[in-house]
């Protein structure tokens, strides 16, 4: 409909034939032309006055409004409708979708400039903007008719295709024409990737694993697709495999248990222990990424499509004869290959290994570890002493290069000799002495003083102490020499017992001050003690108040202790007549019973009374 004005705004408000004109109708007559396109069904209108305009009865006015109304499409915010371009400016492009007004559209979202009466799809985005503008979006209409597209092509569980633009955090970006796509590292291919870089760029196959409505998410696979071939290529050719075969194959992928080879649309595993006869510490010491080489298929499984090959099967087996070559008792040489807290592996030739226990590596020495005397890769000469081909196990010995030191220990440290040696070690129970390199013998400390209480060696001698011993034993068979210092002088106790005769007055110093008894230092390096185990604990008070350590004193000898290296002694305090009867009867008591055992005397029993109490 064309409207032109022919009369001023004045002449239109005072006229009252259109009083029924709205205040709107009025603003857009205003020195303007407006152009509606409406449907073919109304476009042959005449044109009127603005005085004819009055003249129309009202349901004239009803039906035209009802034909202006229907002419507008039924559209929706939301929606994606199809429109015309009718406009095109420095940024923006004005497309008639059959609304009221034209809608508009950024520039900036068409890839070329479009022409005018192009038809284009485009996307609702709001009647009415911030700015008052009907917005349109061609780039948000392409993304929803493509997003549609490819849930149906997810339903129908079809193939698309898509460029992969660029690597991310977890796998790459897809563009799947205008709906990107994630693309997981793990569904790129069947076999790990190495460099993801080189699918950059790259139109791929892929089909749809996920769809996220609300987030709009798509998550693809190409991976599944490389599958359903492979698995159709692997069962073509695992129906062809026989055990035994010999095969070219790519090494793949390695891993630190073995490697994967690719045998032309299957992959085999080349275990770690199947790749050489010889030890290896990982499979690739020995093998390459891309390397072509010569399999053996050791066994295969259909159902599961897994095949297991061997490398050195197709190399004769070594220990088929290693009798032959090692036999019990011979000379061999090799390279130390692995070492154990209990001993060393020793490689004779490519897959044969003998153990060296760390009991067979000295005679003399007793070795805790391996490393004391050997690394790694040390080449070294050793005796076969046992072979078991079944097993495969070969005991290796180096100590039986030489003689045996302890063969002669018998004869050449006789027992009583004499020998000087030196302190290597202290222990809570004696001391080691060595005698010659690898040869050592214990001194205990029962054996290092006649007449001293040795609580510890320390208190008697220290490591790198050049001494005097005496061999109290010898055992070859038990690799074992006991020894002795004490024993070089004579046993003083015979003397001692004439010396500190029973009720001799002698000095002492005072050591110790204990509950049991005051310690005393005597002449001859012996120790005395005052035994107060008999007394109250009152009394023991007092007497112990009565003695300080260095201070020298007088004592009684009671007896001797030869058995605890001790001079039992008494306290030099005036005795009362009831003491000196007590101590005479006792004495005479002691006499008599040392007479003949013929004679038989009869003690009063009240004196055997008045000696116990």
């Amino acid at each position: 409909m064309f409207i032109e004005e022919t009369k001023s705004e004045e002449a239109l408000t005072t006229n009252p034939e259109v009083d029924e004109v709205t205040e709107k109708q009025v603003k857009t007559v205003k020195n303007t032309k407006v152009t509606n396109y409406l449907d073919k069904s109304i476009l042959d209108i005449k044109t009127i006055s603005l005085d004819e305009l009055g003249k129309y009865d009202e349901e004239e006015s009803l039906e035209l409004d009802a034909m202006y109304l229907k002419s507008f499409t039924d559209i929706k915010e939301g929606e994606v409708a199809t429109g015309t371009v009718v406009n095109v400016t420095d940024r923006e492009v004005f497309i008639d979708i059959g609304f009221k007004s034209e809608g508009i559209v950024p520039k900036s979202e068409f890839s070329e400039i479009p022409a005018i009466g192009e038809e284009h799809r485009v996307f609702i985005n709001s009647f009415e903007d911030h700015k008052g503008h009907f917005a349109l979006s061609k780039e948000k209409a392409v993304f929803l008719e493509r997003w549609n597209e490819l849930k149906e092509a997810f339903d129908k569980d079809e193939i698309i295709k898509g460029v992969v633009l660029k690597r991310i955090k977890g796998g790459m970006v897809v563009d799947l024409k205008g709906v990107f796509a994630f693309l997981p590292g793990s569904q790129i291919d069947v076999r790990p990737i190495t460099n993801f870089d080189d699918y950059i760029g790259k139109e791929i196959e892929f089909k749809i694993v996920k769809v996220n409505e609300t987030r709009k998410n798509i998550v693809i696979s190409r991976k599944v697709l490389l599958e359903v071939d492979l698995h159709e290529k692997r069962q073509e050719i695992i129906n062809q495999l026989e055990t035994g075969m010999v095969l070219e194959g790519t090494v793949k992928n390695i891993t630190d248990f073995g490697a994967f080879i690719d045998l032309g649309g299957i992959d085999g595993l080349l275990h770690i222990t199947d790749i050489t006869w010889g030890r290896i510490n990982h499979p690739s010491e020995v093998l390459e990424i891309d390397k072509t080489i010569t399999v053996k298929v050791i066994d295969f499984d259909v159902e599961k499509v897994r095949v297991s090959l061997g490398m050195k099967q197709l190399e004769p087996e070594p220990w088929e004869e290693a009798d032959d070559k090692f036999p019990v008792d011979s000379l061999v040489k090799g390279k130390i290959v692995n070492m154990m807290n209990y001993g060393v592996f020793v490689e004779l030739e490519k897959g044969v290994e003998g153990l060296i226990h760390v009991s067979e590596m000295s005679w003399t020495r007793h070795i805790k570890n391996p490393n004391e005397l050997y690394k790694l890769g040390d080449e070294v000469e050793a005796k076969i002493l046992s072979i078991d081909k079944n097993e495969k196990k070969i005991s290796l010995g180096i100590k039986q290069l030489t003689e045996n030191p302890w063969n002669e220990i018998e004869s050449k440290y006789p027992v009583g000799s004499v020998s000087k040696g030196i302190v290597r070690n202290l222990t809570q129970f004696g001391a080691f002495v060595e005698l010659e390199e690898g040869i050592d013998g214990l001194i205990h400390i029962s054996d290092m003083s006649w007449t001293k209480n040795v609580r510890h060696p320390k208190d008697f001698l220290k490591k790198g102490d050049s001494v005097n011993v005496k061999v109290l034993e010898a055992s070859g068979e038990n690799r074992r020499l006991s020894l002795g210092i004490k024993q070089i002088e004579e046993d003083p106790w015979d003397e001692l017992k004439v010396v500190f005769t029973s009720g001799k007055l002698i000095e002492g110093k005072v050591l110790r001050v204990l509950d049991k008894g005051i310690i005393f230092t005597l002449d001859h390096e012996l120790e005395g003690i005052v035994p107060l185990k008999r007394l109250s604990k009152q009394a023991r008070i007092d007497v112990k108040a009565k003695f300080k350590p260095e201070e020298v004193v007088e004592v009684i000898v009671q007896e001797i202790d030869q058995e605890s290296k001790k001079v039992i002694l008494m306290l030099n305090e005036p005795e009362s007549e009831q003491e000196i009867t007590k101590r005479e009867e006792k004495e005479t008591l002691k006499k008599l019973n040392n007479d003949s055992a013929s004679d038989k005397i009869e003690v009063p029993q009240d004196i055997i009374d008045s000696l116990n109490s």
